[in-house]
């Protein structure tokens, strides 16, 4: 193995990258190191990379791995090389008008650079640029936040529910990911013709028709004292400034987790027999490729 230290040059499709510290754990808890993060990122690359493609990506970085400091960024990282794809685009929401420079992740290359600055989370919103313009989304999405006692297994249930609303409002094709923390997120392809702002509306409506059925079991306002026992239906993240955990991206938990698709049988089945279903790790999902392939080709067309 080589030194924690030392940095080793790779060749990524016709790319020199200096990768360092690849035996540095940045989980603990598993010893997991920084190697094993980048062959879990090179691995999912063919299906990771569509999600990526034409979003600004945002990362959370732990240069000192899980449980240490870390730190959101947004703007391409101090030094980059010229190659790396980049998008400017107006901060929204920032009362200075100010611009950020994000990077674009076309490519294995890209991943690889970014990865190894220890970019362990990749967060991306719901639309596209196009010609250096945001377009509008091209898919919904809408996160299941349970607030403990609940878990997953109520998780489930109420996203079977919302599948089949989905479903009556013209969202036939929708896939369920555990999120890699808590919860899961629902996503459904947009056709592109609403923008952030009416998508948003139209997920909030469809909060607050559940909270209104379940008062029970499910919030969809973001008071944290509404929350406890029951499931936060987070519609926000379809707003234009906001960002989710990409499909395939890994969480900075106690595990290495990932925001891993699952298939419409795993939730049904975890409502029969609850604790099947549980949150995925990196060596789980790359064996799931293999048998499953990706499962977030069911948004495509």
């Amino acid at each position: 193995m080589p030194d924690a230290k030392q940095t080793v040059t790779v060749e990524v499709e016709g790319r020199k990258l200096g990768l360092s510290n690849l035996d540095k754990i940045l989980y603990p808890a598993t010893e997991t190191t920084k190697g094993e993060v980048l062959h879990y990122y090179a691995t999912v690359a063919p299906v990771l990379l569509p999600q990526l493609a034409g979003r600004p990506v945002t990362r959370i970085r732990f240069p000192e791995g899980v449980g240490g400091i870390s730190f959101f960024e947004k703007n391409l990282p101090s030094g980059a090389p010229e190659w790396l794809e980049r998008v400017t685009i107006n901060s929204r929401g920032s009362r200075g008008g100010d611009k950020v420079i994000y990077p674009l992740v076309p490519d294995v290359a890209t991943l690889t650079y970014l990865v190894n600055l220890a970019s362990i989370e990749l967060h991306t919103p719901q639309w596209r640029v196009e010609d250096g313009e945001p377009r509008n989304p091209d898919r919904l999405v809408i996160d299941l936040d349970p607030g403990a006692p609940a878990g997953l297994r109520e998780c489930a249930e109420l996203a079977l529910q919302i599948r089949d609303r989905l479903a009556e409002l013209g969202y036939s094709r929708t896939v369920p990911v555990t999120s890699g923390s808590k919860g899961l997120q629902i996503y459904a392809p947009a056709d592109g013709e609403l923008s952030s702002d009416e998508v948003r509306d139209t997920m909030r409506e469809l909060a607050q028709e559940l909270t209104a059925k379940h008062p029970d079991r499910v919030v969809w306002k973001m008071t944290t004292s509404l929350r406890k026992g029951k499931i936060l239906l987070d519609w926000s993240q379809n707003v234009a400034a906001k960002t989710t955990i990409c499909p395939y991206s890994m969480r900075a938990k106690e595990r290495p987790t990932v925001a891993a698709p699952r298939r419409w049988e795993e939730l049904e089945r975890e409502t029969q027999h609850p604790g099947v279903l549980r949150q995925l790790d990196i060596y789980e999902v790359m064996e799931r490729l293999a048998t499953d392939g990706d499962l977030m080709a069911a948004l495509d067309s």
